[in-house]
């Protein structure tokens, strides 16, 4: 095992999916905390096809293609809120709405010019290990920031995500930090899906948040133990993906998902 992990970490493409991919993997682990208990834990899955969708658009017109998902997909985040809170259009029916036009146009549009590409397919399936250097600065620049961020409202991000009403009769802008956490979860979907993929991306939000409310009850802890789990995940993932020859992403998740019935197992014993 040590002799694979030092063959691993003498290829600089390795070092550049190990950077990134812990830096995307706990920041999407803290924000995923806030999504499942306010019960938008499919929203990931939404804004992912919507990034898939501004993606192929861009490469379709040679435009760089983070460049113009990130802002893109931030849009269409405070939009799907904004339908989401509209009494006659429920928050599950707007993802789908919204999430299946954004990749239908986005397929469309790529079949009718550059074609179902390779490219295109890494954004699909993920594909870390291919990622450029200009890729890598900019994901590790995107994801500091928001755990910055992140860390600066930790309060505020508590109070609305337990609850909002206490939260409005503080004097919080309920609207506005529900917003932050919307921006935020769109930009690590953007730079996520070059690891996990369109169809995988949004189970490194949900799963290690699910699995640590399993067995932990403070907020706190869930934050903490959320990110433990979701970068340990990463690890074991990248190396068994090396070692076995299989798909990174679809190894991230199958560990997040062994994970998860280990401790609801546990928790059972616990609690029970």
């Amino acid at each position: 095992m040590i002799e694979t992990v030092k063959e691993m970490l003498s290829f600089t493409f390795i070092n550049r999916a190990l950077i990134v991919g812990v830096l995307v993997s706990l920041c999407a682990a803290l924000l995923g905390v806030s999504l499942v208990l306010k019960r938008y834990a499919m929203i990931g899955d939404g804004l992912s096809h919507v990034g898939f969708g501004i993606l192929t658009i861009a490469m379709a017109f040679g435009i760089a293609p983070l460049l113009l998902a990130i802002p893109g997909v931030v849009v269409f985040a405070i939009m799907l809120l904004k339908i989401g809170n509209n009494h006659k259009v429920k928050s599950d029916s707007a993802i789908a709405i919204i999430s299946s036009s954004a990749l239908a146009i986005g397929v469309a549009v790529t079949s009718l010019t550059t074609g179902m590409n390779t490219d295109v397919c890494n954004f699909m399936f993920g594909s870390i290990l291919a990622m450029s250097k200009s890729d890598v600065y900019l994901s590790v620049l995107i994801s500091i920031i928001v755990l910055i961020l992140f860390i600066v409202y930790y309060r505020k991000l508590f109070i609305i995500t337990f609850d909002e009403d206490f939260a409005k009769a503080s004097g919080l802008n309920v609207r506005k930090y529900t917003n932050i956490i919307a921006i935020l979860t769109a930009i690590v979907i953007v730079i996520g899906m070059r690891m996990m993929g369109t169809l995988l991306i949004s189970s490194i939000i949900i799963f290690p948040a699910l699995t640590s409310i399993r067995l932990f009850k403070s907020f706190k802890m869930v934050v903490i133990s959320s990110g433990c789990i979701s970068v340990l995940s990463f690890l074991i993932g990248l190396y068994l993906s090396y070692s076995y020859d299989i798909s990174t992403g679809a190894t991230i998740v199958i560990v997040n998902l062994i994970l998860f019935i280990i401790f609801s197992i546990l928790s059972k014993i616990i609690y029970d």
